[in-house]
């Protein structure tokens, strides 16, 4: 049996997945951007750059699955107005599943500065009706 094909050297490389300017309807009771806002970036941006790296690999595309949210870090308040970019990047491919770092910029001073980060595990699915089956991340 032959080993898995590995991600090309594109796919490896930091993706910008989403850029986000942040509104007055997401603050949250100190005036910043309520952290779940950011998740729910953050997991879509995190799927975005999973589809982008399997479709550089050559895998096919299959529904992905959030599984698990791990090591999310709050380093600086997100501001009204800030525009702020997702960055995805490949850490560990399995058989069916593939985690992301999702490194959350925005900037200061002219410089860039990481408000936020974690990493993100989705796992390919198979859907039929209400089942969700994991099935092998690089096909059958």
């Amino acid at each position: 049996m032959s080993s898995p094909a590995p991600l090309p050297p594109e796919a490896q490389q930091p993706y910008l997945a989403l850029k986000v300017m942040m509104m007055p309807k997401d603050t949250n009771v100190h005036g910043t951007i309520f952290g779940g806002v950011l998740l729910s970036h953050m997991d879509l941006a995190g799927v975005v750059g999973a589809h982008w790296a399997v479709a550089q690999a050559g895998w096919p595309s299959q529904p992905l699955v959030t599984v698990a949210m791990d090591k999310v870090e709050f380093h600086h308040p997100v501001l009204v107005g800030d525009v702020v970019s997702f960055w995805t990047q490949v850490v560990r491919v399995g058989r069916t599943s593939i985690c992301m770092q999702v490194t959350v910029e925005t900037q200061r001073d002219g410089r860039p500065l990481k408000v936020t980060e974690a990493l993100i595990t989705y796992v390919a699915v198979e859907l039929r009706g209400s089942e969700r089956r994991a099935v092998p991340i690089r096909g059958q």
